[in-house]
């Protein structure tokens, strides 16, 4: 009892040191924002805002929220190919209540909350959920950057190249090189796991290896060998893998689309063409920012960033370029609060028991 205790108490404590970090992240980036804003008129700023279409917004408003069954789908995409097929309607649910631990909870609770709810309410054991929240955010990634990458294409045809973009972007470098490097590592570990567990070599027979030398870490292992077992059974199904790729591909159009009609409805001035790319770009940008566990709920580091590229790639000012980038921001957020509370009450769960219980069970693989 004493020793389980003491488990507990451990972590329990890593818990508090995680969100003691995202306390003082977030505490940071403001300060850096504060700084690297001091020369924009605030006070433009909400005006901007307040002339804002509010017609236009309403369709941003409805476009994002259409993407949300898209998740719900998606992720069950994901399942179903780990043996564990769930309704839209639920999972769509669960990504919500997810979502919304991330930006009320600190140390980024929402993997813990949505591992915890797949267990408590439907029984997916906590490694497959583990394992389908990873595939998932690689899909994320691996989305993110193929629009990034379409939007860069436009750009560089129009005569701005990705070289002159960094130079010019001073106020967010190191925040997008430093997201840039972190997304890079994930894809790069990712596509590695794809091409590991689509070979020959079977990591099973190390992991037994293991155990017959180190029997104490026989749960530890067995956790991991089944972690492995869900990724690898996307990994070998083509026809998964175009699905859930399809589905990212639409589920971050749809963001993107949003970020695009708000820009429209603060009049940014900018032809179709121009709109449609700087839009993609900035938002792919500002979500590769949001990758850094540095805020709650990577605020600050989405304005930063979306702003920074708005104002290195077009004629609009900084104070208008700020406002859709708040405005985008908080839409969304707003959207993912709306549906999280709703989800929160029909699931019946804590957010808080949730993350502590969910959290426990990935420190126990």
């Amino acid at each position: 009892m004493l020793r389980s205790g003491g488990r507990w108490t451990g972590r329990l404590r890593a818990l508090v040191t995680r969100r003691r970090l995202a306390v003082v992240g977030t505490l940071a980036v403001f300060a850096g924002l504060v700084v690297g804003f001091r020369d924009v008129d605030i006070a433009s700023v909400l005006a901007t805002i307040g002339r804002a279409d509010p017609w236009l917004l309403a369709a941003a408003i409805a476009l994002y929220t259409i993407s949300w069954p898209l998740r719900g789908r998606r992720y069950g995409d994901v399942l179903s190919t780990t043996g564990h097929p769930l309704g839209t309607r639920f999972l769509t649910l669960a990504v919500f209540s997810s979502q919304t631990a991330n930006l009320v909870l600190p140390a980024r609770a929402g993997d813990a909350v949505r591992a915890y709810v797949l267990n408590a309410r439907r029984g997916v054991p906590y490694p497959a959920g583990f394992a389908s929240l990873a595939v998932e955010r690689v899909f994320d990634l691996a989305a993110i950057a193929v629009l990034g990458g379409l939007g860069t294409l436009w750009l560089t045809a129009a005569g701005v190249g990705p070289l002159e973009l960094v130079a010019e972007a001073d106020g967010a470098r190191t925040a997008l090189v430093a997201a840039g490097g972190v997304t890079a590592t994930t894809l790069a570990v990712g596509l590695s796991t794809l091409v590991v567990v689509r070979s020959r070599f079977r990591p099973g027979a190390i992991g037994a290896a293991v155990v017959d030398r180190f029997p104490r870490l026989r749960n530890p292992v067995a956790a991991l060998a089944s972690f492995t077992g869900d990724i690898a059974v996307v990994a070998r199904n083509p026809g998964a893998l175009a699905v859930i790729g399809t589905g990212s591909l639409l589920v971050w159009l749809l963001d993107v689309g949003t970020a695009i009609l708000v820009l429209a409805a603060l009049d940014s001035g900018l032809a179709l063409g121009p709109l449609l790319a700087v839009g993609t770009l900035a938002v792919s940008v500002g979500n590769l920012a949001k990758v850094l566990p540095l805020s709650q709920g990577g605020i600050g580091l989405y304005e930063a960033a979306f702003t920074a590229l708005v104002v290195a790639l077009t004629p609009i000012g900084a104070s208008t370029a700020l406002a859709a980038a708040v405005v985008d921001h908080a839409l969304k957020n707003g959207v993912t609060l709306a549906g999280g509370a709703g989800a929160i009450a029909l699931l019946g769960v804590s957010p808080t028991e949730a993350a502590q219980q969910g959290t426990a069970a990935e420190a126990a693989k």
